[in-house]
C-alpha cells in the first residue's frame, strides 16, 4: 500500500465540487470572485468545525458566548483604527487594468497578468471595509460598514457580558460570526475570501498576568489541533517580530499550517494589551474599567485573543486528511486500484456511517431504513447508499471521509447482524443490529 498526500490545491477543489463540499457562488451566472457556497457535505463539515471550536471554548467555566450584530455604530470602527488604518497598498496596471497589492509583487514595475513593464501606478492606500448605507434614502442615510472582524462586538459588550454573567477576571468571551473584507487579490480557493466566518475568543486578564495567559493560550490552541488528528509536522508557530506586530499588539504568534500553497496562517494568538477597551472607553465616554472586589482596585483589563477562520480551518482539515492509497479492489479479484480517503477525525466527518443494502431488494432496504431511524433518534448522522457495487460505494464514502460503512446482506434477515467496515483499516466486523448504535458511538468516541 503506497500513501500519497495532497500535492496541489486544484485536486481538492475538484473533489469539493464533485462530492458536494464547496461550490463557486453564483456559478450559473459565471461565478463571483472569491465567494463560495457550501454544499450538503460542506455544510455538515463546517458545522462540525464550529462545534469542536465552540465546545473547546465554552464547555469550560471561564468562557461565555456572544452573538453580536454585523452592523455596528460607525464610531466603533473609528475607535478600533479600522477607518484610518485598515488598508492595503493598491497598484494598477495601466495596460490591462489589473489590480494588485503592492507588497505582494516580486517586481513592482512589471504586471504579473500581462507581463508589461513600466505601466504600474504608484501605490495608494485602499480601505478593505465594505461600506453601505443605513436609512430610507441613500443621500440622507448614514454610512455603516460590514464588520471586518468579530472582535469589536465583544469589546463593546464587555460590561454587559461581565455584569450579566457575573464573571470575574480572568474570563473570556467567544463568538462565531460572519466578517467581510474587500480583498484586493483574494486567491487560493477558500483560503482568502471576501466573505468568511471568524471564530474568535477574547480573554480578559489583569495587567501583569497577561504574558502568562498568552503562553497558556498558545499551548491550548496548538494542542487543540493535535486532539482532532492534525499532523503535527504540518503545524508550527510563527512569531511576529517588531516590524510585523499590529499597532495594538504587545506580542503575537501565528499557528501556521503547511498548505499545498506553503506555510500560511491558520490561527492567531495575540496579546492586545488594554488597547481595545481603552479606545472604546475614550470614544464612547463610557467607563470600561473592571473593579476587582477582592483587591479593591480598578483597572482596564488586558486582552489575550485567539482568532481563527472557520473556512480556513475547514480547508486545513481537508488538506490534512487527504490521502491516496493503492489497494486491492473490495469487489473481489486481484485488481489494484487507487482509493482517495479523507481521513477525518470522527468529530469532523460530515457523515459518521453509511448504511448500504447489498442489493435493492425491499426487505434489505427496510432493514437499512430502520437502522437509519434508530441512528437519527440518537443524533448520529448516517447516509444511505444503494447505487453501484459495494466496492464503489466504499470508495465514495472513503472520499467524503465516512468512518464506518454498514452493509445489510441477506444473512442479516436471519441472524440479525450487519457487516461494519472501517474506513482507515478496511477491516470488517459482524455486529448485531440491536448493538449497532452503541457499537458505532463507541467507535466514534474512541477513535
Amino acid at each position: 500500500m503506497k500513501l500519497k498526500g495532497l500535492k496541489d490545491l486544484q485536486t481538492l477543489v475538484s473533489l469539493c465540487k464533485r462530492r458536494g463540499f464547496i461550490f463557486q457562488s453564483s456559478e450559473i451566472y459565471g461565478g463571483i470572485n472569491a465567494c463560495y457556497d457550501y454544499g450538503p457535505l460542506g455544510t455538515e463539515l463546517k458545522l462540525n468545525v464550529k462545534k469542536i471550536w465552540w465546545d473547546a471554548m465554552t464547555l469550560r467555566p471561564d468562557i461565555v458566548g456572544l452573538d453580536a450584530a454585523i452592523l455596528m455604530a460607525p464610531l466603533v470602527w473609528k475607535a478600533s483604527g479600522h477607518i484610518d488604518g485598515f488598508t492595503d497598498p493598491l497598484v494598477d496596471c495601466g495596460n490591462c487594468r489589473s489590480r494588485f497589492r503592492a507588497d505582494q509583487l516580486k517586481d513592482p514595475s512589471k504586471c504579473p497578468t500581462c507581463g508589461v513593464s513600466g505601466k504600474m501606478s504608484e501605490p495608494r492606500l485602499f480601505n478593505l471595509m465594505f461600506k453601505t448605507f443605513m436609512g430610507a434614502a441613500e443621500d440622507t442615510a448614514s454610512v455603516v460598514y460590514l464588520r471586518p472582524e468579530t472582535a469589536q462586538g465583544i469589546y463593546v459588550n464587555f460590561p454587559n457580558v461581565q455584569t450579566t454573567s457575573r464573571k470575574k477576571v480572568p474570563f473570556g468571551i467567544a463568538q462565531i460570526g460572519k466578517a467581510f473584507r474587500n480583498e484586493i487579490t483574494p486567491a487560493n480557493f477558500t483560503f482568502r475570501t471576501r466573505e468568511f466566518e471568524q471564530m474568535e475568543m477574547q480573554f480578559f486578564v489583569k495587567p501583569g498576568t497577561d504574558m502568562d495567559w498568552f503562553e497558556y493560550w498558545k499551548k491550548e490552541r496548538i494542542d487543540f489541533y493535535a486532539q482532532y488528528g492534525f499532523n503535527k509536522e504540518n503545524l508550527r508557530f510563527h512569531q511576529h517580530k517588531d516590524g510585523e506586530l499590529a499597532h495594538y499588539a504587545k506580542a503575537a504568534f501565528d499557528i501556521q499550517y503547511n498548505f499545498p500553497i506553503g506555510w500560511q496562517e491558520l490561527e492567531g494568538i495575540h496579546n492586545r494589551s488594554d488597547f481595545d477597551l481603552t479606545q472604546h472607553q475614550k470614544f464612547s465616554g463610557k467607563n470600561l474599567e473592571y473593579f476587582d472586589e477582592a483587591a479593591k482596585e480598578k483597572y482596564v483589563p488586558y486582552v489575550i485573543e485567539t482568532s481563527s477562520g472557520c473556512d480556513r480551518m475547514l480547508l486545513a482539515a481537508m488538506c490534512d486528511s487527504y490521502r491516496e492509497e493503492e489497494v486491492r479492489s473490495e469487489d473481489g479479484g486481484d485488481k489494484i486500484e487507487t482509493r482517495v480517503v479523507l481521513g477525518f477525525h470522527p468529530a469532523l466527518a460530515p457523515v459518521k456511517a453509511a448504511v448500504m443494502p447489498l442489493s435493492k431488494k425491499p426487505e434489505l432496504q427496510e432493514v437499512c431504513h430502520q437502522i437509519l431511524k434508530t441512528a437519527a433518534a440518537k443524533k448520529i448522522k448516517m447516509d444511505y447508499d444503494e447505487s453501484g457495487s459495494i466496492g464503489k460505494r466504499y470508495r465514495r464514502q472513503d472520499e467524503i471521509g465516512t468512518p464506518l460503512c454498514v452493509t445489510v446482506d441477506f444473512d442479516s434477515l436471519t441472524d440479525q447482524k450487519v457487516t461494519v467496515r472501517h474506513r482507515d483499516t478496511m477491516k470488517q466486523d459482524r455486529i448485531g443490529i440491536d448493538h449497532l448504535t452503541k457499537y458505532t458511538q463507541d467507535k466514534l468516541d474512541n477513535f
